[in-house]
């Protein structure tokens, strides 16, 4: 696959969206004018992208959290961030991007199965004023459940029912495979009972996508793999404005991008997150793209700098539009 820059994106995306622009428009989508409580709006070129706060898991953590530093080490990092020694807080934060034509979201909560500090998704829509029956396309980064969960309801019902949902291609090749879950250590057996509960009996209606490839109008999907087989990061380009969605490239900010070298106990191919995480923190820094990251701190979004030999995110001020 050819590398990824920002200029390519945006030289692309608006090839790409100036086709799309020549289709009729499917849906009128009006942007929003205020802020609110668990929603943040900002934007890219015409594109307006709001956040919206599932809540914050406050995890303990033990010494098996990083597997290739002490609970010293973690501990310092914490404490360094003036956080708990022990606890670590981790947000979950869906995008959506309101393209004047459509309703975009990346990723759909835990649906409060995490914490009972999270599953706040419902009052943020609520408090953006939009129905979940306006969404006309889901994107899925991958299929761990805080970003999977929010497709259904706690009666099995789809949350979003007219929205189209795309999921990546190897992703789906994974966690759908019997064969895999037979040989899968006992204690990722609930992932792949999950990943079945939520989709089995709508898998004729998920589109799977090839990481690398547009997925929407100004977004181009990015394979990201390592933090699963085929966990996807986002590229977002309206005019010659872009960002990136990160998506679970980095967790805890200060501590898997200050130390980049730490591999997490969620990420399934170590050594390949690392690799991936130094590649695209390395090119967000170079083209001084916004990012967003879904374990970020409300509102998820900044940008990224280097700091001696790794990085640091510099977060957004929250702005009135």
């Amino acid at each position: 696959m050819s590398e990824f820059t920002r200029r390519n994106f945006i030289a692309t995306s608006t090839l790409m969206a100036a086709a799309l622009a020549n289709r009729p428009a499917e849906a009128s989508a009006p942007t929003a004018s205020k802020q609110g409580p668990g929603v943040y709006r900002y934007k890219i070129g015409s594109y307006q992208l709001t956040a919206l706060y599932d809540g914050t898991w406050f995890r303990k953590i033990d010494d098996k959290f990083v597997r290739n530093a002490t609970s010293a080490l973690v501990d310092k990092a914490l404490t360094d961030s003036f956080l708990p020694p022990g606890i670590v807080p981790t947000s979950f934060t869906p995008l959506l991007i309101n393209t004047g034509a459509k309703l975009i979201l990346i990723d759909t909560g835990t649906a409060g199965q995490l914490a009972p500090t999270t599953g706040l998704l419902a009052d943020s829509f609520a408090t953006a004023g939009i129905d979940p029956k306006s969404i006309d396309t889901i994107l899925i980064s991958h299929f761990h459940p805080d970003h999977i969960n929010g497709i259904k309801d706690k009666d099995g019902k789809k949350v979003f029912p007219n929205a189209e949902i795309l999921v990546p291609e190897p992703e789906w090749a994974y966690w759908m495979d019997d064969s895999k879950m037979r040989t899968a250590p006992a204690e990722m057996r609930p992932m792949f009972l999950n990943v079945r509960r939520i989709f089995a009996d709508i898998a004729k209606d998920v589109k799977r996508y090839a990481p690398g490839n547009m997925v929407a109008s100004g977004i181009t999907s990015i394979a990201a793999y390592g933090h699963t087989p085929g966990h996807t990061a986002f590229a977002i380009t309206s005019g010659n404005e872009s960002m990136l969605v990160l998506s679970d490239v980095t967790n805890h900010p200060w501590l898997f991008a200050r130390h980049p070298e730490w591999q997490g106990i969620f990420d399934m191919d170590a050594n390949l997150a690392v690799t991936t995480r130094r590649r695209l923190l390395d090119r967000a820094v170079a083209d001084k793209m916004l990012v967003a990251g879904y374990h970020f701190p409300f509102p998820a979004s900044g940008h990224i700098v280097k700091a001696g030999s790794g990085y640091d995110l510099v977060p957004v001020m929250w702005q009135p539009l």
